[in-house]
């Protein structure tokens, strides 16, 4: 599975895949260098790959498969808005935690896309 993601909408999908791997390096190289990401609606939030680890981290060591559906991408230059629908769902196909996220994912120098802004905390609720 290539972590590179060349189309921003296959970011969410492709987010999926690599916290299900649990390949947390994979994951931290989905974002830049002084990304920010949000993991809740009032605002908290890391900036930065170091911190943005230790969430992610977080994230791998949860129970249950990740799936990820984007439902729009926004393109204008090399920049997306992103939003999708998410759920992290037990052996079962129940849901532990869903809700939606928005993203700005910016296009790099050799093409591929990295998040610039990941509100994964748009809105997460616990089943």
């Amino acid at each position: 599975m290539s972590s590179k993601v060349y189309r921003p909408a296959d970011m969410n999908e492709t987010f999926a895949a690599i916290r299900n791997s649990g390949d947390v390096e994979a994951l931290l190289g989905l974002y830049e260098e002084d990304a920010r990401l949000l993991v809740d609606a009032g605002g908290e939030g890391f900036a930065g790959k170091a911190a943005i680890a230790e969430e992610l981290e977080r994230l791998v060591r949860m129970p249950g498969t990740m799936r990820s559906q984007n439902t729009f991408c926004v393109e204008h230059g090399d920049l997306a808005l992103l939003r999708a629908d998410f759920a992290i769902v037990d052996d079962e196909g129940r849901p532990l935690y869903f809700g939606f996220t928005a993203e700005i994912v910016r296009r790099q120098a050799d093409g591929t896309w990295l998040y610039v802004v990941d509100h994964a905390g748009a809105s997460r609720y616990r089943a």
